[in-house]
């Protein structure tokens, strides 16, 4: 499945507990369908003490959010939907909103 959000892209999420925050796409997890988004659906992990963490303890990290829940953002902060058009011989992606290339 290809999806029209790509690590990098800034994103607004548009549905479930975290609605309405923002922040950056760090990676896309393609066989579940979900991204992970930098300071959004934070959770906590008990980590056992290990070699790289001798202490352990509690670590706050992001957890996964389903990438129909996002929705990517232009330039001027706005939520938009995505096309694709042919620039010469390249294909670009384009806010249908603001007709920008992203």
């Amino acid at each position: 499945m290809k999806f029209k959000i790509k690590s990098g892209d800034n994103v607004r999420v548009i549905a479930g507990d975290h609605k309405g925050s923002e922040g950056k796409v760090l990676k896309i997890v393609k066989d579940k369908n979900k991204a992970i988004v930098e300071g959004v659906n934070m959770v906590k992990k008990h980590t056992k003490p290990s070699a790289q963490n001798p202490q352990g303890g509690i670590v706050e990290k992001e957890a996964a959010i389903h990438i129909s829940n996002l929705s990517l953002l232009t330039k001027k902060g706005d939520t938009t939907r995505v096309g694709y058009r042919m620039d010469g011989d390249k294909k670009v992606r384009f806010s249908k909103k603001s007709n920008e290339v992203i």
